[in-house]
């Protein structure tokens, strides 16, 4: 077990050792949560590049990744497209729906499952997935019934703080560094 695995409870680690797929919300999550309207009423999004290549890095270890977020945006689409996520639920306020879907596209069982999350629309999948994290700023209701909460906030590191944690529980995380350490 690495030094940095070390650092995670011994059942936080076991439930994110068994995630084949982690799944984030958008807004709160990939985001801060804030939204800048432009003049033609789109909504703007600022998204972390550090959550980014940790994404990208937990794809590379061969744990897949999906989007399941309420609001409709062109620049989800883009910003899944960028990091390879394949599988993006947009404008999906009955998460649990998409949450199916999913599962049915994959073949994996939700406890197979993680989720990054931070309110309460995000409770009907989170309480059925495997491992549940929340951010650091998340709703207090889903917060409590988180496995682990992140110190960072949304937008601000903690999708790639739970990345590198999943990383760790797999034994991954050592590996994935090591092209950077050569």
């Amino acid at each position: 077990m690495s030094d940095f695995a070390a650092s995670f409870t011994p059942d936080v680690l076991a439930k994110a050792a068994t995630t084949r797929l982690m799944i984030f919300d958008v807004d709160g999550v990939l985001t801060d949560g804030g939204l800048f309207y432009g003049e033609d009423g789109e909504a703007f999004k600022r998204f972390n590049a550090l959550d980014g290549h940790g994404i990208k890095m937990l794809q590379q270890s061969g744990v897949a990744t999906a989007i399941i977020t309420a609001r409709q945006s062109a620049f989800v689409v883009r910003r899944a497209r960028d990091l390879g996520i394949a599988h993006v639920f947009q404008g999906i306020h009955d998460k649990r729906q998409a949450f199916e879907q999913l599962l049915q596209q994959t073949s994996l069982q939700a406890a197979q499952c993680g989720y990054l999350g931070d309110d309460v629309i995000d409770l009907p999948v989170f309480t059925r997935v495997g491992f549940k994290a929340c951010v650091a700023n998340g709703h207090r209701e889903v917060k409590l019934r988180a496995d682990y909460v992140t110190t960072a906030t949304g937008g601000n590191g903690a999708a790639r703080e739970v990345c590198d944690l999943v990383l760790a529980a797999q034994g991954n995380y050592e590996a994935a560094l090591a092209p950077y350490l050569a």
